[in-house]
């Protein structure tokens, strides 16, 4: 149970009831994430565009790659609700939920190539020591992989993303359960 009050889909009003229907009608349903902001209706709208544009929007970077990150960033922080849900959605995209849950154990051994190794380890390391990131020992390596400025960018925000949402719901105890993350639209 969330650590505040929440607002249930059937108990809200006004602005409050629009977005939630909007949520589950974009998204076939309703995540605890948004329920969690629910005392401030505002957030989830700018939470959701700000995430659709980091993990949706056109990018050099694939669907797959973004969820990649989002798990890896996750379980750096040890946050249990989104290692769940983006590693069922990145098991959308790799059909291997073996190998996904190597990912959250130890990205080293799941068999990635290169360039997501090296995403993968630009994730763990902005997470847990921004002030060491080095052009030359962590930027250059993408760049060496053909990976664009575009792209790092665009890792970037998913990572820095992941971390803030990480935070929100360890701060504010949002659970999961399997219910809960299986059935989205990805």
């Amino acid at each position: 149970m969330a650590y505040i009050n929440i607002i249930e889909p059937e108990e809200a009003t006004g602005s409050l009831k629009k977005i939630y229907e909007e949520l589950e009608k974009k998204r076939r349903k309703l995540a605890r994430i948004h329920k969690v902001q629910s005392l401030h209706p505002e957030t989830i709208v700018a939470h959701m565009e700000l995430y659709l544009s980091i993990m949706f929007s056109r990018s050099p970077l694939s669907r797959a790659q973004r969820e990649m990150m989002a798990v890896v960033v996750s379980a750096t922080n040890e946050c249990e609700y989104c290692q769940r849900h983006h590693g069922e959605a990145l098991n959308h995209y790799w059909k291997e939920g073996g190998r996904v849950r190597q990912l959250r154990t130890d990205y080293n051994q799941a068999d990635l190539d290169k360039t997501d190794s090296l995403l993968c380890q630009l994730a763990q390391k902005l997470t847990l020591n921004p002030d060491e990131i080095d052009k030359e020992q962590d930027i250059k390596p993408l760049k060496n992989t053909g990976l664009s400025d575009r792209a790092i960018l665009d890792a970037v925000l998913v990572i820095s993303y992941f971390n803030f949402v990480n935070r929100m719901v360890q701060g504010l105890g949002v659970e999961t359960d399997e219910q809960e993350v299986q059935g989205y639209k990805y």
